[in-house]
């Protein structure tokens, strides 16, 4: 297994290797900035490439998720499925239909699992938030959720 991810991360390059890591829904930033710093890069350099790579599902996932979701729940094929998804963000996006963009911002800066940008987009497809509003709230969430990250990695916060 070891040389599997060893060849992949050679094939890609440290660089892209931390941006995919980044896009992986539950792993996004808060798994990307430690990969890229065990691979050898910078903390910063690692933190703006983990930033930049998490984020890039955000505008897919407001754009299309509402549509899609409409459509797979008119079919049935997938009806289940995609009430559990509905259902399992929903129960955590109180604080985002109360303070709308501002805790959109609050739920994605928080970085525990499943607080994301994923989630965080799903949410604010759902709640009906704006692109307008939500990709800047989703973006400065992650950007203080990798400094906490940061931060922790270095035992600066503990």
């Amino acid at each position: 297994m070891k040389e599997v991810v060893g060849q992949i991360i050679a094939f890609l390059g440290r660089e892209a290797t931390v941006m995919s890591v980044a896009t992986l829904p539950f792993i996004e930033l808060r798994g990307a900035i430690p990969v890229g710093i065990s691979l050898g890069l910078h903390p910063v350099h690692a933190y703006i490439l983990a930033l930049l790579g998490s984020m890039v599902p955000s505008p897919l996932i407001l754009l299309t998720f509402r549509p899609l979701f409409n459509s797979v729940k008119r079919t049935g094929s997938f009806k289940k499925l995609m009430d559990r998804i509905v259902d399992r963000t929903m129960k955590r996006s109180g604080k985002i239909k109360k303070y709308y963009a501002l805790g959109l911002f609050l739920f994605v800066a928080v970085p525990l699992p499943s607080t994301g940008v994923w989630t965080g987009s799903l949410a604010a497809s759902l709640l009906n938030i704006r692109l307008l509003h939500a990709l800047p709230a989703i973006f400065l969430g992650n950007a203080v959720a990798g400094l906490i990250i940061l931060l922790i990695s270095y035992g600066v916060l503990n």
